[in-house]
């Protein structure tokens, strides 16, 4: 017998919201991929900042793996370098997502966050923005699962752990790799173009990975669910 997929009043369509965190409720891609540039630079490593956006969305294991693919071994020093450097801009510079907290508290239904990020860097980021109370505990991150995105395990290891069908959950996402792993995932997904990192044709590539809508204000998402788009 077929899950009953009806939209009532009482049966929301949408039973959880999934967030990203970088480039969705922290204005943070910006800001890490700079500091990835330049400190891969001081070493001799060069790569532009327009190609390491490229990057977005995918875990720093995969990000080390693509860029060893292209450098060889990087040097011992490069990543405490990039994390010290990156963790002091943080917490002098980082900021919430215009909208962020009032849109999560608007939803009504349980929410998530499901990021390529590590915990520790999720903590600091998240508590820097004054977002982290209103997710904790449930953050989850790609650290927990064999694959990151654009693989759909971190996703269907949130819902498992949030208790919801991957079919009536809704992501948000600003990376194609995102919007992919939702998808393969079975579940539907709002592209996110807000983020300073977003550059023109960003959109067109959210939406050709599978993203149903794209929208560059976080309040959309209440919008949306409330319009009915977002029901299954």
């Amino acid at each position: 017998m077929q899950a009953d997929d009806t939209v009532t009043p009482d049966r929301p369509a949408v039973d959880l919201v999934i967030f990203d965190c970088d480039g969705v409720l922290i204005d943070s891609e910006i800001i890490a991929c700079s500091v990835a540039v330049a400190t891969l630079a001081a070493h001799g490593l060069e790569i532009g900042l327009e190609e390491f956006l490229g990057f977005v969305g995918r875990s720093a294991r995969d990000i080390r793996a693509l860029l060893e693919r292209r450098f060889g071994a990087l040097p011992a020093s490069w990543e405490a370098v990039q994390r010290e450097t990156l963790f002091a801009r943080f917490r002098s510079e980082l900021k919430a997502m215009p909208g962020a907290a009032a849109t999560v508290g608007s939803l009504g239904r349980p929410v998530c966050v499901a990021s390529s990020s590590g915990h520790e860097r999720l903590r600091l980021t998240l508590g820097a923005a004054g977002l982290h109370d209103l997710f904790a505990p449930a953050i989850f991150s790609a650290t927990e699962v064999a694959r990151g995105k654009p693989a759909p395990d971190l996703f269907l290891h949130a819902a498992a752990r949030m208790g919801a069908a991957p079919g009536r959950c809704l992501v948000v996402e600003d990376s194609p790799a995102g919007v992919t792993a939702a998808v393969a995932a079975g579940m539907r997904a709002i592209g996110f173009v807000g983020g300073s990192h977003c550059r023109p044709g960003h959109a067109e590539r959210l939406r050709a990975a599978g993203a149903e809508r794209v929208i560059d204000r976080l309040p959309e998402v209440a919008a949306l669910i409330r319009a009915g788009h977002a029901a299954a």
